[in-house]
């Protein structure tokens, strides 16, 4: 039986379904904008770079300030700066006068507004959701970002020939305000710590205590470098994935290959909402890890669009597993009171390779790889006997091995025992230390 604070969780996972939706939109529109104007992978590569570096080196701070703060305000707050970014790309290119650089400025200041979304989000799901539904609730995030997936690459090559860039960008700042109404007729439980006067702290010693909170658990600290390793080799599969498809296909195959994998991201936060996860969440978390490795490797033996879409829809189907388990694991574990701040360094910690990958991708596709893999190439005689060799094959070989390291560090991580035996050696938060405030709206 459903209860009252998982209709509220449901409540804000419609509105935040609508807004993950429009950034898609965006974010699809204005990659293919970049790619169709320049056609540099490095300054796409830049785009990422700019949408991510800013939340990771703000994540400590947005951790602090979701723990301090009403997280529902924090949430209202962040999809409010976000929004307005939207509207000013909106004017700027409707004027004609949108440059790369402008980008660079308002995705930055977007991604410092969703460092402080993201632990603010995770952290009122463990407030209003009981611990046995955190794994169907993590399925429904998981399910609300696979529907963005699925959508937003065909409607926005729709929305691209019929209202523009401009109208796309509209679009999504309509879809913030969606995302506003529903946080503004819920409420949320405020979560006070019993013991410990927060505003007389320090922001800087409240931001160090996330990290010694995983610093001082082994367990959880090696999960981390597993993230962290994985979303480095990622970095580089998120840059490449669409230049790949365009080099043996076009627009209109990219966006129905990139729709495969929202299927198959819909299909495993549908599955992880209805199943919850396996009981040993570690096994789920790093065998399906493995499993999304295995699937990686064999998109990139050849330049087939069915091939990829079925790779990437296999690695869709297991992510949400992979995410829902490590989430379970996090709520269960983490005491409620400073789950902003612990999750906020977690996600920096995780996420902080990432721009490294997409600094190098970029000019490793550009003058490494792809030189490699041409006809004459240094790797044409050897590799291209097993991939072939012309335009793109230098991206299938950089996505084989990405998927083979993304299989080796599950394995890796399984060994340590640490992480192996995590859920039966670091206990759950004692519930009885927390203190649930009044409801405010």
């Amino acid at each position: 039986m459903v209860n009252g604070g998982f209709k509220i969780f449901l409540i804000i996972w419609v509105g935040q379904l609508f807004s993950v939706v429009g950034s898609g939109l965006t974010s699809f529109a204005l990659g293919v904008w970049v790619l169709r104007d320049t056609g540099s992978v490095t300054l796409f590569s830049l785009i990422l770079l700019f949408s991510s570096l800013p939340a990771i080196l703000f994540s400590p701070f947005a951790g602090v300030i979701a723990d301090r703060y009403n997280r529902r305000t924090v949430m209202m707050v962040s999809d409010s700066i976000a929004g307005l970014g939207t509207l000013t790309m909106f004017f700027l290119y409707l004027t004609g006068v949108m440059e790369i650089w402008h980008l660079f400025i308002i995705l930055s200041i977007s991604s410092v507004a969703s460092s402080m979304q993201f632990p603010a989000y995770q952290a009122a799901i463990a407030t209003l959701v009981k611990k046995e539904h955190l794994g169907r609730a993590s399925g429904l995030v998981q399910v609300a970002e696979s529907i963005s997936i699925i959508v937003a690459p065909l409607l926005a090559g729709f929305l691209l020939s019929a209202i523009d860039l401009q109208g796309i960008v509209l679009v999504d700042f309509a879809t913030f305000l969606v995302a506003m109404l529903t946080l503004f007729f819920v409420k949320f439980p405020n979560v006070r710590e019993e013991t410990e006067e927060k505003t007389k702290k320090s922001i800087w010693k409240e931001a160090a205590f996330g990290w010694r909170y995983i610093v001082e658990r082994p367990g959880l600290k090696w999960l981390l470098v597993f993230f962290a390793v994985s979303n480095f080799l990622l970095g580089f599969f998120n840059i490449l994935l669409q230049p790949y498809i365009l080099s043996f296909s076009n627009e209109t195959v990219l966006g129905m290959v990139l729709s495969c994998f929202g299927i198959g991201l819909l299909a495993g936060g549908i599955l992880m909402g209805i199943w919850g996860g396996p009981k040993q969440k570690i096994k789920g978390l790093l065998g399906f890890g493995l499993l999304s490795g295995l699937a990686l490797t064999f998109g990139g033996l050849k330049s087939d669009p069915i091939l990829v879409a079925f790779s990437i829809a296999i690695i869709g189907l297991f992510l949400p597993i992979t995410n829902g388990c490590s989430q379970a694991i996090w709520q269960s574990k983490v005491a409620l009171e400073i789950q902003g701040r612990v999750f906020a360094l977690r996600r920096m910690i995780a996420m902080s390779l990432s721009p490294v990958a997409y600094v190098l991708a970029g000019p490793l596709i550009d003058y490494v790889f792809e030189p490699a893999m041409q006809e004459n190439g240094i790797f044409a005689g050897t590799l291209g006997i097993l991939f072939g060799v012309g335009e793109g094959r230098g991206m299938g070989l950089l996505n084989s091995i990405v998927g083979i390291g993304w299989a080796l560090m599950a394995i890796i991580i399984y060994l340590n025992p640490r992480v192996r035996n995590l859920e039966t050696e670091l206990p759950d938060y004692d519930a009885k230390s927390i203190v649930i405030a009044q409801v405010s709206k």
